[in-house]
């Protein structure tokens, strides 16, 4: 079921926005009387699930959810139709129009795109407002992992600072410290200001570790049980807050989880308080090293989580800003990504890894505000100066406007057979890595 969810989660926001992206070429295209002989949801190798004819244009659905695109006359494009080429221009043609009109409208989709996650987030922020976990809340420190203890930080620390900025929200530490120089994190330890420079060397370390080096530490409440639990089975109950093993106080779940899997088969002594009286039981720990004890991990019974409520037009503002800095943060992505010696290359997805970050349950804030990140990152990709893409094809028609002159027919078909083996080559690296990653 919950494979289901998140599927349909994506099938319904990829086709939102292949939609919207293809509407502004559409627009444009009829804006400039030029003629779009097919719109299609999905692409359509061989047939079609749906297709009626309207006008001079086929709309349809294909059977291939890799997309969607528009077919506009007299354009070199991924249909490769030498033989419409071959014949004199027509005034309805794209190749007939003045190279403005061109550039508008191979500019259209990435346009619309910008403005739906604009429109979206400002939605999102006047109907659900922000939520966030302010960094000065998190009183208890982090915890980290063993990656966060090779950068220099340790269990306790309360994060102050991020390259020299006091941070407001908790989760933005992590991408703010990747994204932006220099590289630094201003800690509180023990009640003294320490100053952390995470080498560049890490970066790549950092990228490629599967769960955050470092969380917000919370004390370790018990809310469930799995279905085989050896906790459970040796009398602790929901609600049990957890203070130690051996004696040993040990008042928080990532601490815990670190220590109770060095005693893998090995029984212990779980101290834990029940209504305000401590006590204990002993518990024969399993081969996995898991006592099959769910915590209570909802952030707002730790800590005060801050809302900003946005009137309809505060949230316009905002959501302008807020779609300038999520295009500022993914150009910065790409950076990385496009940077060998980080190894971000290494966690690029397919449509796998984006299904996976939809959540397993039906929920229309996050539902949309994934499809507005989806929208940027889909406006950002087309715009990049790639034959086949739609930046390949304003990058020539702006050498056009320059030069005076547009590159030959024979040149523009080369480029876009060049540009669809480059896609097609990041497509095998994203689905290679989500086969490594999610098989192996």
């Amino acid at each position: 079921m919950e494979i289901l969810v998140k599927a349909s989660q994506l099938v319904l926001s990829i086709s939102i926005l292949v939609i919207f992206h293809e509407f502004g070429h559409y627009f444009f295209a009829r804006l400039f009387k030029t003629r779009v002989e097919k719109f299609y949801l999905f692409f359509d190798p061989w047939f079609s699930l749906f297709k009626i004819k309207r006008g001079d244009t086929e709309y349809g659905i294909g059977w291939l959810p890799l997309g969607g695109y528009v077919k506009i006359s007299g354009m070199i494009d991924e249909s490769m139709d030498k033989e419409q080429m071959k014949l004199p221009p027509q005034p309805y043609e794209f190749r007939s129009k003045k190279a403005w009109q061109r550039l508008l409208i191979m500019i259209g989709g990435v346009l619309v795109n910008i403005i739906l996650a604009v429109l979206i987030y400002t939605s999102i922020l006047f109907v659900w407002g922000e939520t966030y976990l302010p960094a000065k809340n998190v009183k208890y420190g982090i915890s980290v992992d063993s990656l966060g203890m090779a950068l220099g930080l340790q269990n306790g620390d309360k994060i102050i600072k991020v390259n020299g900025k006091e941070e407001e929200n908790f989760s933005k530490i992590v991408p703010n410290l990747l994204l932006n120089s220099p590289k630094t994190l201003t800690v509180e330890r023990d009640s003294q200001i320490v100053e952390i420079t995470v080498d560049e060397r890490y970066i790549a370390a950092i990228i490629a570790h599967q769960a955050p080096f470092f969380e917000p530490r919370i004390p370790f409440y018990v809310s469930d049980f799995g279905k085989e639990s050896a906790g459970k089975e040796a009398g602790l109950q929901v609600n049990d807050q957890i203070i130690g093993i051996n004696d040993e106080k040990i008042l928080y779940f990532s601490e815990f989880r670190a220590s109770i899997i060095t005693h893998k088969n090995e029984t212990v002594k779980v101290n834990y308080t029940r209504n305000g009286v401590d006590t204990s039981v002993m518990v024969k720990v399993p081969e996995s090293g898991l006592l099959g004890i769910y915590p209570n991990a909802k952030m707002s019974d730790f800590f005060e989580l801050e809302k900003k409520q946005y009137s309809f037009f505060q949230a316009i503002p905002a959501g302008i800003a807020k779609g300038y800095n999520e295009i500022k943060s993914y150009l910065k992505q790409l950076k990385l990504i496009f940077t060998p010696e980080t190894g971000a290359y290494k966690s690029v997805g397919s449509f796998i890894s984006i299904a996976k970050i939809f959540p397993s349950t039906w929920n229309w804030e996050a539902f949309w505000s994934f499809t507005a990140l989806l929208s940027i990152m889909l406006a950002v990709i087309n715009i990049l100066p790639i034959p086949a893409l739609d930046g390949g094809h304003v990058m020539f028609l702006l050498y056009e406007i320059i030069v005076g002159k547009k590159p030959s027919d024979k040149f523009l078909e080369v480029a876009q057979i060049v540009g669809m083996v480059l896609l097609l080559s990041l497509m095998v690296l994203a689905l290679g890595n989500d086969f490594i990653r999610h098989v192996f």
